[in-house]
C-alpha cells in the first residue's frame, strides 16, 4: 500500500510567485520612472540657475540657495547686488519658465485627449490669437494701461476667442461634437488674427514691440508675474488631475463613454475651459511659445505610454524642464543678446514633429 505524502506539491507556490512578480516589477518601473522625470527637472532648475552673466558662479549659487534652507547658515559670498540679481531676476525667470511649460505640455496633453486629436495643442481653439489681439491692443496704447495692461488684455482676448469659438460650435449643427469645436475655432483665430493685423497696420509705430511679445519672453517683474498667474495655473492643473482617468475613457469613443454614464460633451466643455484658462494665463506673461502642448506630450507618449494617468504629470515635468533649459539657451546663444524664447522653441520643435510625422508614430 501506498503511503500518502503530506508534502504539497512543488507547483502550489508557483501561482503567488507568478502573482507578486508582476506587481513588484511594476512598482520598480514605477520608481524608475518617476526619479528620471525628477532627476531631469531638478537638472534642469539647476542648469536655468546657473546660467546667467553676473559672476555667479554654480558653487556660490548651490551655497545660496542652501543658506535659504531653515537652520542653515552658510556664506555663498555674494554681493548684495549679485544676491539681488539671483532673487529677484534668474530665480523668479526660471521658476516662470518651469511653470509656464508645465502648463502648455499639460493642456496640450488634455486637449489632445478630449479631442483625441495628436495635432492639437492649447492654442487650438484660438487661444493664440485671442491673447495676441489682446496684447496688441494694449502694447499700442502705450503705458496708459498701466503694468500689468498686457497680460490682462492677453488674458481676456484668449479667454474671449475661446468663448467665441464654442458660442460659434453651438449655432451650428451638432455643436456638442469635437470636429464642429475645432472648425469653429480655426473660424475664430482667423478674424481675430485679421483683427490683430489691422491693428498693427494702423499703430505701427508699435511693431516691434509687439513681436517681441508674440515671439516669446520669460523676462518678469520679480515674482510679480508668478504670483498673479499661481492661483490660475494651480486651479487648472488640480481639475486636470482630476479628470485624468476620464481623459483614458473619452478614448475609446463618444458613444462608449455616454454608454458609461458619462456626458462626453460635459467632459469636453470643462476639460477644455481649464486647459485654456491655465494656458491664457501663461501665455499673458510669456507670450505665445510654440511647439511645447504638441512634442512634450508626443515624447512622454512614445516612453511611457497613452494612459493619462501617466501621461498628464510626465508631460508637466517634462515640459517644465523643457522651458527652462530651452530659455537658457536663448539667453546663451546670442550673449549678450538674447533670443526670443519662441524662436528657439521653433527650431527644436519642428524638427521633432517632422522626424515624429514622418516615422508615422503620431500617438492617438
Amino acid at each position: 500500500m501506498t503511503a500518502l505524502s503530506t508534502e504539497k506539491p512543488a507547483t502550489s507556490a508557483r501561482p503567488a510567485a507568478a502573482f507578486c512578480a508582476p506587481a513588484s516589477a511594476g512598482r520598480g518601473r514605477r520608481v524608475v520612472r518617476w526619479s528620471a522625470a525628477l532627476g531631469v527637472l531638478v537638472a534642469a532648475l539647476l542648469v536655468g540657475a546657473f546660467v546667467g552673466p553676473a559672476g555667479l558662479t554654480p558653487r556660490s549659487i548651490l551655497i545660496e540657495l542652501a543658506d535659504a534652507v531653515p537652520f542653515v547658515n552658510a556664506d555663498s559670498g555674494l554681493t548684495t547686488q549679485q544676491q539681488a540679481i539671483f532673487w529677484q531676476i534668474r530665480l523668479p525667470r526660471v521658476v516662470l519658465g518651469a511653470i509656464v511649460g508645465a502648463t502648455l505640455a499639460i493642456s496640450g496633453a488634455a486637449y489632445q485627449g478630449v479631442f483625441r486629436n495628436p495635432l492639437a495643442d492649447p492654442y487650438l481653439l484660438g487661444v493664440s490669437a485671442g491673447a495676441g489681439l489682446g496684447a496688441t491692443i494694449a502694447i499700442t496704447q502705450g503705458g496708459s494701461l498701466g503694468n500689468f495692461g498686457v497680460p490682462l488684455f492677453a488674458f481676456a482676448g484668449g479667454m474671449l476667442a475661446v468663448g467665441a469659438t464654442y458660442a460659434l460650435g453651438a449655432t451650428m449643427g451638432g455643436g456638442r461634437s469635437s470636429t464642429v469645436i475645432v472648425l469653429a475655432g480655426v473660424a475664430v483665430a482667423a478674424f481675430f488674427s485679421a483683427v490683430q493685423t489691422f491693428v498693427q497696420q494702423w499703430f505701427d509705430d508699435s511693431l516691434q514691440a509687439v513681436y517681441s511679445w508674440l515671439l516669446g519672453r520669460l523676462s518678469t517683474n520679480g515674482w510679480t508675474d508668478i504670483l498673479v498667474v499661481l492661483p490660475y495655473v494651480l486651479f487648472s492643473w488640480i481639475v486636470l488631475f482630476c479628470y485624468r482617468r476620464i481623459l483614458d475613457v473619452l478614448a475609446v469613443g463618444d458613444v462608449e463613454t455616454a454608454s458609461l454614464g458619462i456626458d462626453p460633451a460635459r467632459v469636453r466643455l470643462v476639460v477644455v475651459l481649464t486647459a485654456t484658462l491655465g494656458t491664457t494665463a501663461v501665455v499673458a506673461v510669456s507670450g505665445l511659445i510654440g511647439f511645447v502642448g504638441i512634442i512634450i506630450p508626443h515624447a512622454v507618449r512614445l516612453v511611457f505610454g497613452a494612459s493619462h494617468r501617466i501621461l498628464l504629470p510626465m508631460s508637466m515635468a517634462f515640459g517644465a524642464a523643457f522651458l527652462v533649459l530651452t530659455d537658457a539657451a536663448a539667453r546663451t546663444v546670442v550673449a549678450p543678446a538674447e533670443l526670443p524664447i519662441g524662436v528657439v522653441t521653433a527650431i527644436l520643435g519642428a524638427p521633432f514633429f517632422l522626424v515624429v510625422l514622418r516615422r508615422g508614430r503620431v500617438s492617438a
